[in-house]
């Protein structure tokens, strides 16, 4: 098993001098370029929500007519994104990131995205001079507001070096994933583990309740035995809550793991578990709508069985309460 440690990471000031530009103000983006501006960084910020834009202005924030302005204006302009096809229409649309382009820029897809739609866009971006990095979050709303959330970057290691700095400002935990492509396999990879586990907690939960016991006292059982999982410890709570609020939609769901089937297609590797879930979040957006909250998956379980899976004494929202820290480069070692 692979031994871990983890460093600062190197010139963490010069980050401070890059001119960084933003476009995705959503559930995640906002929350990164927040902590972006919070630590001090030249930020400039796009998104389609006037309101989201002219907020981050009020606090000091700078924005652009076009996304080629944005890029010809900054150093790293970095995108998180709804969907792979968005991001493709920002980077090689018509005003789009590639035509402000030029040698020693960067593009950060924060998104989470398809490995061969970033390849093929990180090819166009290296015939400018300019770079792209793989580079998807991943650990919850709550932690990407505080910036303690982990960061994957996928590119080669001189262009990680460069963005290091900014990275471990907005993420605790920072892991050069390889080349280009080799983070966003494995942010979905990550993706469809935390959709099994909602589904299994929401289906231990409801048997839970169905078998008579106090949903308070199951929740205990299983954070503190072997069948605990980061999954369980965060929506198991807004399930129980009953606010199901953790910020992420069915929809988005139901890409991620989409994602995860065409890399399992693509390597000709046969699934079984994979397949369910997405026809169990095909019915759970038939039945509730593609941007019902995800947790609410379980209401499949409570329609089926009539039972009320909430219980008193859990919080409506995740908040994390780990002070922010400066992040840190995990350094895989082998052998």
């Amino acid at each position: 098993m692979p031994a871990m440690r983890e460093r600062v990471g190197a010139n963490q000031d010069k980050g401070a001098l890059m001119r960084i530009g933003f476009i995705g103000l959503g559930n995640v983006g906002a929350k990164l370029a927040g902590t972006m501006l919070r630590n001090g960084h030249d930020l400039s910020v796009m998104d389609l929500d006037a309101e989201k834009v002219a907020e981050f202005v009020t606090k000091g924030a700078g924005t652009a007519d076009s996304y080629a302005a944005l890029m010809t204006a900054s150093d790293v302009v970095i995108t998180c994104l709804p969907r792979p096809d968005i991001s493709a229409a920002v980077v090689e649309g018509p005003d789009g990131l590639l035509e402000g382009m030029a040698p020693g820029k960067i593009w950060l897809e924060m998104s989470t995205t398809d490995a061969a739609e970033i390849t093929r866009l990180a090819a166009k971006v290296a015939q400018t001079g300019a770079a792209a990095v793989d580079c998807p979050v991943s650990g919850g709303c709550h932690r990407a507001d505080t910036g303690n959330i982990s960061i994957f970057a996928g590119c080669d290691r001189a262009t990680f070096d460069r963005v290091l700095p900014l990275l471990t400002t907005m993420g605790r935990r920072v892991l050069h994933t390889g080349p280009i492509g080799s983070a966003s396999v494995l942010k979905v990879i990550t993706n469809f583990l935390a959709t099994a586990n909602l589904v299994s907690c929401a289906e231990a939960l409801t048997v839970a309740k169905g078998a008579g016991l106090d949903l308070g006292t199951a929740y205990e059982a299983i954070r503190i035995s072997s069948g605990t999982s980061f999954v369980h410890e965060t929506e198991s709570q807004v399930i129980l809550n009953g606010s199901r609020d953790i910020s992420f939609t069915m929809d988005l769901v139901a890409k991620d793991i989409g994602l995860f089937q065409d890399v399992a297609d693509r390597a000709g590797v046969p699934l079984e578990l994979n397949p369910l879930l997405i026809s169990i979040f095909h019915d759970g957006m038939a039945r509730f709508g593609p941007r019902e909250l995800s947790p609410n998956i379980i209401k499949r379980l409570e329609e089926a069985t009539g039972l009320d899976i909430t219980a008193p004494g859990f919080p409506p929202e995740m908040v994390d309460n780990e002070p922010e820290e400066q992040g840190a480069e995990v350094i895989v070692r082998h052998g």
